[in-house]
């Protein structure tokens, strides 16, 4: 008996994302014509509370490629529970072989990421940590980017500390079996990758998966990126 091929679903939480989200689903569209033509693709956008085109410019986008959802909650980890959960309704492979990409809507992926998820999914790994770099330090001050780059840890072998939901993959079994993605406004990417850790699934950080985010001071998730970077401006150069 033949066996099916890979299913890979990007998940994208937005909030008012009208100007960043074309750059992000363009990317991923480049992303996904790498693939081979076996492994089947698309992208669940969840819009939520917002109150901008988000929508209209992801259906746009999107076509008949993915699917955009809306919702109320402003709570980010719901909104990426209800991306996961459409994705896995929506694929038509086995769990294991169904494959979560998660994204944030102000990234920007390289054209091999989803090659290399890929990659990280047929070699044996049920969740794979990458990093990010900022596309630009314009809004903050001078010692800023300085400052980031000191601090953000890569070891010498290409591992990581570092846990963003802009950049984490997982099998549709682990990530049901770990229980999903818990509804916290913050963090719920360190939650979940805990979870999976600790239920024993095995997962790789690789510095060599890395997306571009958007280096905005004002985020939409509290105590997220955008104010991780904001922190550097108290620290004097």
């Amino acid at each position: 008996m033949r066996q099916r091929g890979w299913h890979i679903s990007v998940l994208i939480p937005a909030r008012n994302e009208e100007d960043l989200l074309p750059r992000c689903l363009f990317s991923i569209q480049q992303a996904r014509q790498k693939l081979a033509d076996r492994v089947t693709t698309d992208v669940i956008v969840v819009s939520d509370c917002s109150r901008d085109r988000t929508r209209t410019l992801a259906e746009a986008i999107l076509k008949d490629s993915g699917i955009v959802l809306e919702t109320n909650s402003g709570i980010v980890g719901s909104a990426r529970a209800m991306a996961a959960a459409a994705a896995i309704e929506r694929c038509h492979s086995p769990l294991n072989r169904c494959w979560l990409a998660n994204t944030d809507a102000d990234c920007e992926v390289p054209a091999d990421w989803l090659v290399s998820h890929l990659d990280f999914a047929q070699r044996g790994f049920k969740a794979v940590a990458g990093i990010i770099d900022v596309d630009s330090f314009a809004d903050h001050r001078q010692w800023v980017e300085e400052r980031f780059r000191l601090t953000y840890v890569i070891h010498a072998d290409g591992s990581h500390p570092h846990v963003h939901g802009a950049n984490l993959g997982v099998r549709a079994d682990a990530y049901l079996e770990a229980g999903g993605w818990s509804q916290l406004p913050s963090a719920e990417d360190h939650d979940l990758w805990n979870r999976l850790r600790h239920g024993g699934h095995m997962g790789v950080s690789d510095a060599a998966l890395r997306v571009i985010t958007s280096g905005r001071r004002i985020g939409r998730a509290p105590s997220g990126f955008a104010d991780a970077l904001a922190a550097h401006h108290e620290i004097a150069a």
